[in-house]
C-alpha cells in the first residue's frame, strides 16, 4: 500500500510539473518588470549613433508624464481598510502589520500630492531632454523654436516644464513656446472626449470586460493577500478577495515610482507577482490598444497621428522651418493607443487567446513612466532627401517585417502612417 501511495504521489508531481512546463501562458518576469506601467523609466539608455551622411533637422516627440505619487488615494485607502479590519478582528499577521505601516507611509507621503510628479519623474524628463540635446545638437545649436504642449493634468504639465527647462539650461538662445490645458485634450486626452471610445467603455459588458473577467477569475491569486490578512479573514466573495489582492499588488508595485525602495519581493513570490501583473497588463491591453474585441481604443489616436504628419510636412515643405522640435506630454493612455495604431513592434498584438497577451504585449516595455515615441527627421547631406527614424523609449524600431532598416524616406513613412489612420478619421 505504501508503495502504491508513493507511485501515485510521484505521478501527481510529474503531472503538475509537466502542466507547468507546458503552460504557454506562464511568465517569469523579474520583480521590477512586474511593476508594469508603474515601473520607472530605464536608467541605462544607450545613445544611438546615426550615419554621418545624415543631419538631424527636426524631431516630433510624444511622451508620458514621469514617475509620480499614486494617482489617487483609492487603492491605498481600500487596502488600509482591509488591513485595519484584519487588525481589529485579530486575523492580521506580522507581515500584515508591516504592510499596514508601509501603506500608512505611502498615504502620509502622498497627502496633498496624489498624482503629482515627484523628484524622480522630474529627473526622468530632464534626462530624456539632455540626451535629446546632445544626440541631436544640430537642432538646438542655432537657436530656433521648441514648441511644447501638454494635457491639463498637473503631472503632464510639470513634465513638459521640466523637459523644456532642461533644454533651456543647455542653450538659452532657444525660443520655447508652451501650451497646456483642455484645449489639447483632442490630442493628449482623446480617451476623455472621443465619443466612440466613451461608448466603448460604457458598453464594457459586451466589449472588454468579459474576456478580462474570465482571465482574472482563473488567474489572480489570493495567497499573498492571505499572508497579510490571515487565513481566517472574512471576504464578501471570492471576487472581492481577488480584487483586494490586485489592490495590494497595485499599492506595492507603485513604490518605486514615488522614489521608495521596491518591496515586491517582500510581499509576493515571483509567481504571484507575475500572475497579478498579467491581470493588470491584460486590462490595459483590452482597454487601450487595438484587439480582436475592438479597434476603437487605438483609433482614438488618429488625430495625434495626423498631427505628427502635418507638423513634419510643415517643416519639410518649408512652411514652418523655425520650429525644430515639437514636444507633447500626456499619459500612458495617450501613448498606448498611439503605438498600437502605428503597429510598432511589441505594441500591437491581435489574438483570440487572451491568456497569451502577457507573453507578447508587456506594459513595462511599452509604457513605463516617462515612456515616449520620437520621430527624428534627418536630411541627407548629398541628396537633400529626408529620412525619419522612429524610436520607442529612445530605442529605434524596425517597421518593415523581415527588414532591420530603421531609417525610412519620409514619403514612405508618411504613407505608412496614413494607412494606419482609419478612413473615417482622415
Amino acid at each position: 500500500m505504501k508503495a502504491l501511495r508513493k507511485i501515485i504521489a510521484l505521478a501527481l508531481l510529474a503531472t503538475a510539473a509537466y502542466g507547468h512546463a507546458a503552460d504557454p501562458t506562464a511568465t517569469t518576469y523579474s520583480f521590477a518588470e512586474c511593476e508594469g506601467s508603474l515601473m520607472p523609466y530605464p536608467e541605462q539608455v544607450t545613445s544611438v549613433e546615426y550615419p554621418d551622411s545624415l543631419v538631424p533637422v527636426f524631431i516630433n516627440h510624444v511622451g508620458r508624464h514621469g514617475a509620480r505619487y499614486p494617482a489617487s488615494a483609492s487603492n491605498c485607502l481600500a487596502l488600509r481598510r482591509a488591513l485595519a479590519h484584519a487588525d481589529s478582528i485579530g486575523t492580521i499577521t506580522p507581515l500584515g502589520r508591516s504592510l499596514l505601516k508601509l501603506d500608512d507611509e505611502v498615504i502620509a507621503l502622498s497627502n496633498n500630492r496624489w498624482g503629482a510628479l515627484d523628484s524622480l519623474g522630474m529627473a526622468e524628463q530632464a534626462g530624456i531632454a539632455t540626451r535629446m540635446f546632445y544626440n541631436y545638437t544640430e537642432l538646438f545649436s542655432n537657436g530656433g523654436t521648441v514648441k511644447a504642449l501638454s494635457s491639463y493634468s498637473p503631472r503632464a504639465m510639470m513634465s513638459m516644464f521640466c523637459f523644456v527647462h532642461q533644454i533651456d539650461r543647455m542653450n538659452n538662445r532657444i525660443t520655447v513656446e508652451t501650451s497646456t490645458g483642455r484645449v489639447n485634450s483632442d490630442l493628449m486626452r482623446p480617451f476623455d472626449v472621443d465619443q466612440d471610445y466613451l461608448d466603448f467603455r460604457k458598453d464594457k459588458h459586451t466589449t472588454w470586460e468579459p474576456p478580462y473577467e474570465e482571465y482574472f477569475r482563473k488567474t489572480a491569486p489570493v495567497t499573498a493577500l492571505k499572508r497579510v490578512l490571515g487565513e481566517k479573514y472574512p471576504y464578501a466573495s471570492d471576487k472581492d478577495a481577488q480584487e483586494l489582492a490586485l489592490t495590494e499588488y497595485y499599492v506595492v508595485a507603485g513604490l518605486s515610482a514615488m522614489g521608495l525602495p521596491s518591496q515586491m519581493e517582500k510581499y509576493f513570490t515571483r509567481e504571484e507577482a507575475n500572475a497579478l501583473w498579467s491581470c493588470f497588463n491584460l486590462r490595459q491591453y483590452l482597454q487601450r490598444t487595438a484587439t480582436t474585441v475592438s479597434s476603437v481604443p487605438a483609433d482614438i489616436a488618429a488625430d495625434l497621428v495626423l498631427n505628427l504628419i502635418q507638423t513634419t510636412d510643415a517643416f519639410i515643405t518649408g512652411e514652418n522651418t523655425s520650429v525644430t522640435a515639437m514636444l507633447r506630454f500626456g499619459h500612458a493612455e495617450t501613448v498606448m493607443p498611439l503605438v498600437s495604431l502605428l503597429r510598432l513592434p511589441g505594441c500591437y498584438y491581435l489574438t483570440n487567446y487572451f491568456d497569451t497577451v502577457a507573453s507578447h504585449w508587456r506594459d513595462f516595455d511599452v509604457v513605463p513612466m516617462a515612456s515616449n515615441v520620437q520621430f527624428i527627421v534627418f536630411k541627407a547631406r548629398k541628396s537633400g532627401h529626408y529620412y525619419v527614424r522612429v524610436d520607442l523609449n529612445e530605442r529605434p524600431v524596425a517597421l518593415r517585417q523581415g527588414d532591420d532598416s530603421i531609417y525610412y524616406p519620409w514619403g514612405e513613412l508618411r504613407r505608412y502612417m496614413m494607412n494606419c489612420v482609419p478612413l473615417f478619421k482622415q
